[in-house]
């Protein structure tokens, strides 16, 4: 894979533990899991809600016997889900197999398409952007990215999965932006509106910063300010999950 160097392996098993993840003790054998990682790792650097869904599906692992394998296929299935939403969150930098007691198999989730298969069959390129930009720009939708251009918030072409709220919060920044453009033009009275450019600068930070931690370290976000604000709203701020670069 051109895009992407050797990605560290973590495995998703529930054994009704507090954390169903676990790096290998053998990159080439995947029945040998070395040791538990907690859920708080900082190398994972997951959200809370991510955390309780883990911590979640780890402990409602039903018991064995016959009569509990319909119980077990719908946690596997579950699992599965909460799996695809862990390698979407991590990226490229990491491997997730999720192990489906129901089957007794592995499978490697793809943090891109959300499908299964072994890291070697991936994708050639990076399926969504890595690296997003925020730019406030009239006309202009509120994201973009390198060979995609601008692009809503909820396009699932770029599969970032943002909360419902956050997706509302952009778009109305976006709109928020024409509207003030649009009456900065028609009045055309210097620094009438220099405290809405500001306002709309500083909620831009504020947005950048949110997407960022919803987006987790799996991808790059950068914030550019406003191109209609004049030169005191340009700016350069990249963050990668919650750490500012």
């Amino acid at each position: 894979m051109a895009w992407q160097q050797a990605p560290r392996r973590l495995f998703v098993r529930a054994y009704g533990d507090e954390s169903p993840l676990y790096v290998p003790g053998d990159e080439e054998d995947l029945s040998q899991c070395a040791s538990s990682l907690p859920l708080d790792a900082p190398e994972l650097g997951l959200t809370d809600l991510l955390v309780d869904r883990l911590r979640s599906w780890s402990r409602a692992r039903p018991g064995d016997g016959a009569t509990s394998r319909q119980k077990l296929r719908r946690h596997a299935k579950q699992g599965l889900e909460v799996a695809r939403a862990l390698a979407r969150y991590l990226g490229p930098q990491w491997a997730v197999c999720f192990r489906d007691d129901a089957r007794a198999s592995d499978t490697f989730v793809c943090w891109g398409c959300g499908g299964s298969h072994q890291p070697l069959d991936e994708h050639d390129s990076p399926p969504y952007p890595l690296h997003v930009i925020v730019e406030g720009e009239f006309m202009w939708l509120p994201l973009r990215a390198d060979g995609v251009g601008d692009f809503a918030p909820d396009d699932p072409a770029v599969g970032l999965d943002l909360s419902d709220d956050l997706v509302t919060a952009l778009a109305t920044w976006a709109r928020d932006i024409n509207d003030t453009l649009n009456r900065d033009l028609r009045d055309r009275v210097d620094g009438k509106y220099d405290d809405a450019w500001q306002q709309l600068f500083d909620t831009g930070t504020d947005l950048a910063r949110r997407v960022a931690h919803e987006l987790g370290p799996a991808r790059r976000v950068t914030y550019k300010g406003l191109a209609n604000g004049g030169l005191a709203r340009l700016a350069s701020v990249t963050w990668q999950g919650d750490r500012e670069l």
